[in-house]
């Protein structure tokens, strides 16, 4: 724990405010849940402070309102009221209407089912005349309220109308594919007409449906076209974006929006492009949408509902729009009685009507009035972050408490005006939430820092444990007096770091004496064997060893002198081991970690006390590499940049390419598994379908990677990296990596 503060007061305000960075930026790109929560409550915030926004004279809706259930009767009314209010609209210049309504079962008419009860009893009597069979006919025909709202939705010729795609397995459970093949043959009006691929959608990139819910033949063949009106919910309950797009089988559907402009621009060209990740554009004529990879656009709401034009369906019904107020119009019929209506929830309104979102929706696209959150916004938020994060740390550690305050108060309030003035002038959505925590918490850390390293420095004492040098650096000192000053230089060194796997579970069944006595054993026999190879017995740390090979005298071959060490630590151990048992004592096993690289190596410490070490990336490496151990179930780990010295000497194996932490650049590691001379043939084989694995895991290739490495453990049944692969793979199969994946194992500890 104390080495753990001292550690803590030689950070850096800079290696703060990395570490604040790197934590945010992994919690902004997997999205943590509740950060994620405060940014959309963020962005509704500067929605509604926005105020409301113009709406154009293109779009409006007729409401089926309060009003109109009072004049025409409750709901659901009859298909020949909602045909007159076609004929209606038709007559009073409406270009184009859309129905966020669904007609998918035949009206019940309980007239025509008396007539038809009276025909089949004529039928069943003596002839009767023409006349009458033909009189009972036309009354059929004239309650026939479907082929009513047909026949006006044929003759308007400007009718798009709305359906839904079921997603739940427990929604379509009981249809049958029948029914589901009739429903999507009324649904191909609403298909994209050009789909153009840069490459096939991965599976999942796109909102895909498990069935349409569309409206009856007679009316679905008349309409000019259809789209859907689904709706999908942030998690907390707003609509915030809006599906333009959904998959069912093999083909595009559009969104009731999208078809309604369709027909109102005059059937424009309009374009679905696809990629790997899903949706890369959607374009209507000269207008490109901006839309996520699902193909979702960012609403820009406009204001409250009140903010769209209303007008009652009884009033256009009875005539009492002023004439020419719907002419040329684009129209969506909707329910906004309280009690009939979807309720919906947006940024404006904990409770809106659903045929206000899809106006909404329309006037955005029509006047090509966007809201903006793409992948280049992202990469501003995460430039935004360091940023931010790097100004406040770098400022906040060079002045005292009451400017470091102000400046970080000031900080903050000029992010969020400038934020929010993009956002209102501009319609670009920038992540406001991430940035400023980025402030806050460098200002806390840094604040923090300070204050301790100042406390620390008042009641510091000088440390009253001695240092010792090793024979072969007091030589070396001998030489050169001036080596006993400060400061050091940098040689290309190898670093071997080696520690008892459950030292402490094993401390805890032995006595001190045993424990010491055990540990001595060991300490000594590890040691001898540095020694023997000429190489720096740096330090111990409990039951751990730090050796150095390459200094202070130079020696060439140093990789070559670590890995013969590490090798020989294994050989002597395994005889220990044996001699244990017999006693009866615990049983030990150790890891070993090999780095090799240009480390900065001298006397380190004050002018009265010091210690002859090494420093650098290279050594914390090798430390990284010992602790990997554990997650191999290896033995002995070495770098890549060892492994590269050693072509042709020694047998190694290919593990993984690592992360250390707080490094961003992956590592390639390798076991040590012996010596070329030393090496038999099994070893090689199963090394070769090891790799071979390991190559295909990396290529997504989960089946040829399982089988071959399941071969490996035909070899050798207890080796714990193809074990650790394999459960890798399961995993994978269940949760794909996203696209892109390198395959790097991050390490989330030292």
């Amino acid at each position: 724990m104390k080495n753990y503060i001292e550690r803590l007061f030689r950070i850096s305000p800079l290696k703060i405010a990395f570490f604040i960075i790197f934590a945010l930026l992994v919690l902004f790109l997997f999205d943590a849940a509740f950060l994620k929560y405060m940014e959309l409550k963020a962005y509704d915030m500067r929605m509604v402070y926005r105020g409301e926004r113009a709406i154009g004279r293109e779009t409006a809706v007729v409401a089926i309102d309060e009003k109109s259930l009072t004049e025409l009767g409750r709901w659901p009314w009859s298909r020949g009221i909602m045909a007159e209010l076609v004929k209606s609209m038709k007559a009073q210049g409406v270009k184009a209407i859309g129905f966020d309504i669904i007609f998918s079962e035949p009206e019940e008419n309980r007239g025509i089912k008396a007539l038809q009860k009276i025909s089949e009893q004529l039928a069943n009597q003596k002839p009767v005349g023409n006349s009458l069979q033909a009189l009972i006919e036309e009354k059929k025909r004239q309650l026939d309220t479907d082929a009513i709202l047909a026949d006006a939705i044929a003759k308007a010729a400007n009718v798009t109308l709305g359906y839904i795609f079921h997603f739940s397995r427990s929604e379509v459970r009981h249809l049958t594919e029948e029914e589901i093949s009739r429903n999507a043959d009324r649904i191909d009006s609403g298909q994209y007409g050009v789909v153009q691929y840069q490459r096939p959608p991965e599976p999942g990139s796109l909102l895909e449906a498990l069935a349409p819910l569309a409206n009856l033949e007679e009316l679905s063949s008349r309409a000019e076209n259809c789209g859907f009106f689904n709706a999908f919910p942030d998690k907390d309950g707003t609509i915030r974006w809006s599906p333009l797009v959904i998959k069912y089988k093999d083909k595009y559907y559009s969104s009731l929006a999208v078809s309604l402009i369709m027909q109102y621009l005059d059937w424009p060209d309009v374009r679905l492009r696809l990629d790997s990740f899903g949706v890369s554009g959607i374009t209507i004529g000269e207008t490109m949408i901006p839309t996520d990879h699902q193909g979702r656009m960012l609403i820009n709401y406009l204001g409250r509902d009140a903010a769209i034009p209303h007008y009652s369906a009884v009033d256009v019904i009875k005539g009492r729009i002023p004439p020419g107020e719907l002419k040329d119009r684009m129209i969506i019929v909707g329910a906004t009685a309280i009690g009939i209506y979807d309720l919906r929830a947006t940024p404006m309104s904990p409770v809106s009507a659903g045929v206000n979102i899809h106006a909404t929706i329309a006037d955005n696209i029509l006047r090509r009035a966007f809201l903006v959150q793409s992948f280049w916004t992202l990469l501003m938020d995460v430039f935004s972050i360091v940023f931010l994060s790097l100004v406040t740390g770098l400022f906040v550690s060079r002045l005292r408490a009451v400017p470091a305050f102000c400046l970080t108060a000031a900080l903050s309030l000029s992010f969020i005006m400038v934020n929010f003035m993009i956002f209102s002038r501009l319609s670009i959505w920038f992540n406001l939430v991430y940035p400023l925590l980025a402030i806050l918490f460098s200002y806390m850390g840094v604040t923090v820092h300070k204050f301790l390293a100042e406390e620390r420095e008042r009641k510091k004492i000088r440390s009253a444990f001695q240092y010792y040098l090793t024979s072969s650096v007091i030589n070396e000192m001998l030489k050169d007096p001036s080596k006993l000053q400060l400061g050091g230089e940098k040689k290309e060194l190898t670093v071997l770091f080696s520690d008892i796997r459950g030292f402490t579970s094993v401390s805890e069944v032995l006595t001190p004496e045993e424990l010491v006595r055990l540990l001595n054993e060991y300490l000594t026999a590890m040691t001898d064997l540095v020694f023997k190879h000429d190489g720096l017995l740096d330090k111990y740390m409990g039951d751990a060893i730090m050796a150095v090979f390459g200094a202070p005298l130079d020696q060439p071959d140093h990789p070559a002198r670590a890995c013969n060490t590490a090798l020989e630590m294994l050989s002597v151990l395994d005889v220990l081991r044996e001699k244990w048992r017999q006693e009866g004592r615990p049983d030990l096993d150790i890891g070993i970690g090999i780095s090799s690289g240009e480390m900065v190596v001298g006397n380190m410490g004050s002018q009265m006390r010091f210690d002859y070490t090494v420093m650098g990336d290279r050594v914390n490496l090798g430390s990284r590499l010992e602790g990997l151990n554990k997650v191999y179930d290896t033995r002995i780990i070495i770098s890549e940049y060892t492994r590269d010295l050693l072509l042709g000497q020694f047998v190694f194996r290919q593990l993984d390419s690592v992360r250390v932490k707080g490094k961003a650049i992956p590592v390639q590691i390798y076991e040590l598994c012996g010596t070329m001379l030393e090496t038999k043939g099994e070893t090689l084989e199963f090394i070769a379908l090891f790799e071979e694995g390991l190559a295909r895991y990396r290529n997504c290739a989960w089946d040829d990677a399982s089988r071959l490495f399941q071969e490996a453990l035909v070899i050798r049944p207890d080796d714990g990296p193809a074990r650790l692969y394999l459960a890798r793979v399961e995993q994978l199969k269940i949760d794909s990596p996203p696209p892109g994946w390198d395959g790097v194992f991050t390490m989330e500890s030292k």
